[in-house]
């Protein structure tokens, strides 16, 4: 799930060596996931009120139903 989120940002911003995807907490089966990017793409990341970000939780949470689990999505400065 992590290279998962790690791929779609990537390929949304300007600048994709910045993008940083880290397990912020991990329990039972629910797993929170921090998105750090360039503060020039943050809002490419986000989008027109937050439909991107939206998006993206979306994917996410459909990958981690596949594996029984249930992830969040935090984009962070």
């Amino acid at each position: 799930m992590q290279e998962f989120v790690e791929f779609i940002a990537k390929h949304l911003v300007d600048y994709p060596d910045k993008v940083v995807v880290d397990i912020k907490s991990e329990e039972d089966k629910r797993v929170v996931f921090a998105l750090k990017v360039d503060a020039n793409d943050i809002g490419k990341v986000i989008g027109k009120q937050g439909k991107t970000a939206q998006a993206m939780r979306t994917l996410l949470t459909a990958v981690a139903a596949k594996e029984g689990k249930r992830a969040i999505l935090e984009i962070v400065d």
